[in-house]
């Protein structure tokens, strides 16, 4: 059997996923359950090559051999640690954070025009509200506004002293 590889595997690149999943079968003699598109191909391309130009040399199948041999394999799985029969007991504390030198202090309400729009976006003590609703951050409140990330701070315009530039 004389196979061209190269364009055997140029006409794998243009098949669909049924269709390499077929082509696979009629190589390997098999189905297989792969979905993998890049997978398929890989293993296709390399079947058709060891069709045309033979498999590993006995030499090379030997050293793969004591390779393999030689490793060191887990052969069990590591052992369960016993459950302890005393209850965890978890430390909570809170946190006290110190507020970005950016942000204006709570209670503030910053204004921003945006797509002809005046947008106001109230200042808490953990949070921004925008339209009755609160969020963890600016960034937050910028995404919900346009739809996409962007960082907050520049949205609104703010500098480092806690106000607008």
């Amino acid at each position: 059997m004389h196979l061209n590889v190269g364009k055997e595997v140029a006409a794998l690149q243009r098949m669909t996923v049924k269709e390499l999943r077929e082509r696979y079968a009629e190589v390997f003699g098999e189905e297989t359950l792969a979905q993998t598109r890049a997978w398929l191909v890989k293993r296709i391309a390399w079947r058709l090559q060891t069709l045309a130009e033979g498999d590993l040399s006995e030499r090379a199948r030997q050293r793969a051999a004591e390779l393999a041999n030689d490793a060191d394999l887990r052969l069990s799985p590591p052992k369960a640690k016993p459950a302890s029969a005393e209850p965890q007991h978890t430390k909570t504390a809170s946190l006290r954070f110190k507020l970005d030198d950016r942000l204006p202090l709570p209670g503030t309400i910053i204004t921003r025009e945006y797509k002809g729009e005046k947008l106001q976006v109230k200042v808490l003590p953990h949070g921004f509200e925008y339209e009755g609703d609160v969020y963890k951050s600016l960034s937050a409140v910028a995404k919900a506004i346009t739809g996409a990330h962007c960082n907050g701070y520049l949205f609104f315009r703010l500098n480092q002293n806690g106000g607008a530039r």
